[in-house]
């Protein structure tokens, strides 16, 4: 099977199922897994599904959620703003654009700060470059 081949709904059914093959899992298939989820549960909910949907393979497949492994929460929520702020565009155009690439977080943040424990467990907001679509409240 090719990731290419495999729809949206059943990527998001094997990713919760845990059936997904390990091999198929990658930068595409997680960027992805995030428009998928977006189209299916909206911004909120579709974070909540990928954060336990992502946890729970990584198990399955033999990555450990650890400190320095598995699941990255400041990643993850990036690529789900990242995608949420392309709004209706297809996913081609998505995989293409310079915020879905995979060394896209760096951008944005250090690498020290990118791949903290802290960063990893929990959001950790940029100490690079702001991201472009979040509005911060103005500050006098």
């Amino acid at each position: 099977m090719h990731m290419k081949t495999l729809g949206n709904d059943q990527l998001l059914d094997d990713l919760e199922s845990c059936t997904l093959p390990r091999e198929l899992w990658d930068h595409e298939a997680h960027v992805r897994a995030c428009h998928a989820a977006l189209a299916r549960y909206g911004t909120t909910a579709a974070l909540s599904f990928l954060r336990r949907a992502i946890r729970s393979y990584n198990e399955t497949t033999g990555t450990p959620n650890t400190d320095t492994s598995g699941y990255h929460e400041t990643i993850t929520r990036y690529f789900v703003m990242a995608v949420a702020a392309a709004g209706d565009a297809d996913i081609a155009t998505i995989l293409r654009s310079s915020a879905c690439k995979r060394e896209a977080p760096l951008w944005h943040w250090s690498k020290e700060r990118l791949f903290s424990t802290v960063a990893r467990r929990t959001w950790l907001e940029p100490d690079l470059v702001r991201l472009p679509w979040v509005v911060r409240a103005h500050t006098p």
